[in-house]
């Protein structure tokens, strides 16, 4: 007997327009064991603490196990939702409890803003370059990207004139070793960020996933702290992902009330409130200072990675390439001499079993460079490292003479 066709699926024009990651790509090929992965950008292992959430889980289904398994707020568990108030209290603000919102990792938060703001055709504006997972997010919402410059301190805030900033619904950036080049955005710039979104009203979403992950360097106070001293509105992104575990996703939006409100009507529509078991264990973990016990150790090792392919690049790589040197984070950003497609040095690379990820698709808005890359440094050993990053210079070749 022929089986029977099935009729297609009809799916939205929205839906049509989706592509997939390209990160998640490659990350398809990097399963193989024997590549060396400088591609995701993955939280070591090494850093996961996973005697403590295992203890806290079993404290908290031993204790509170009804509650931990029932619904919860959409708003979410109250007393995490107080501890990163006052976490951020260290920075000098007064936060209220009813400005957090907890949600299912920030990528959640991303998705949860783009419905917030986005209308088709909407201006939104990004860094040249920018996080991959924000752009695909907000690109759901068909906005016109239009991408902010940046130069080697990061976003350059005097380009936001009239011109680019008209009609915009906000601006999307990563002060702190910014996705993907790892840099930093300094404190003049930061202040003269919010003080002109101030002026035009535009409201910024602080994303800051890494903020915690400093290894070298001042720290420089957040947008959401220097916002509120101007009258800026300032929506803050943060995650345990990067300080405990990604797998676990949380994270949480800070926010004025009237946003957050906003929010968790986008939230009930979506997920109706993040895990409760999972915020009751993430709280009993952090709730005494542990994060103040296991982070310096988890900056130690990213330091220490850093270190090793910072040393790897300048032995391997040619004189005519330039990197950025991360003050934290996970991410070194690379541009190689004009000439050189790291689309097409990617499938060299992987044949020699090496990935890593082009720089084109992190730009939107603008003409993306064919030239750059993003490595990645935190789950690579020290002797992959070396002989990953041995393995794309020898591919990229050396020094042109027009460069020397």
């Amino acid at each position: 007997m022929d089986t029977p066709s099935v009729t297609p699926a009809v799916f939205s024009q929205r839906a049509q327009k989706l592509t997939s990651s390209a990160i998640r790509e490659i990350l398809k090929i990097t399963e193989r064991p024997e590549v060396i992965s400088f591609a995701g950008g993955l939280p070591s292992p090494e850093g996961f603490p996973i005697p403590q959430l295992q203890a806290a889980f079993n404290q908290v289904l031993a204790t509170q196990g009804a509650t931990a398994l029932q619904y919860g707020r959409t708003e979410g568990y109250t007393p995490l939702r107080e501890w990163v108030a006052h976490d951020l209290s260290r920075e000098g603000m007064v936060i209220d409890p009813e400005e957090v919102l907890i949600v299912s990792g920030s990528q959640q938060a991303l998705d949860m803003l783009g419905k917030l703001f986005i209308d088709p055709g909407a201006r939104v504006l990004v860094e040249a370059p920018s996080y991959l997972g924000a752009l695909q997010s907000f690109s759901l919402f068909e906005p016109q990207f239009q991408a902010v410059p940046t130069d080697a301190q990061g976003l350059v805030p005097e380009a936001l004139d009239d011109d680019i900033t008209r009609g915009a619904r906000f601006i999307y950036a990563l002060p702190n070793f910014q996705n993907p080049t790892g840099l930093t955005l300094s404190l003049a710039r930061r202040q003269a960020l919010v003080r002109r979104c101030a002026q035009l009203g535009l409201p910024i979403i602080e994303d800051d996933p890494y903020g915690e992950l400093r290894y070298a360097g001042a720290s420089h106070p957040g947008l959401l702290q220097l916002g509120r001293a101007v009258g800026a509105t300032v929506i803050r992104l943060g995650t345990f992902s990067k300080v405990l575990a990604p797998g676990m996703r949380l994270g949480y939006v800070v926010a004025p009330r009237d946003i957050i409100s906003k929010l968790v009507q986008i939230k009930q529509a979506t997920d109706l409130h993040t895990a409760t078991v999972t915020q009751m264990a993430v709280y009993e973990t952090i709730r005494d200072g542990f994060l103040q016990q296991h982070l310096p150790k988890v900056r130690e090792l990213y330091q220490r990675q850093c270190g090793y392919m910072l040393d790897a690049l300048k032995q391997h790589f040619p004189a005519d390439a330039h990197w950025t040197t991360p003050e934290g984070g996970m991410f070194i950003w690379v541009t190689l001499r004009q000439g050189i497609d790291t689309t097409q040095l990617l499938q060299q690379a992987i044949a020699r079993n090496v990935a890593f990820v082009p720089g084109a698709p992190f730009y939107a808005g603008v003409k993306a460079p064919t030239n750059t890359l993003r490595l990645s440094f935190v789950t690579v050993p020290e002797a992959k490292i070396r002989e990953g990053v041995r393995i794309l210079g020898e591919l990229i070749g050396p020094a042109t003479v027009a460069a020397a």
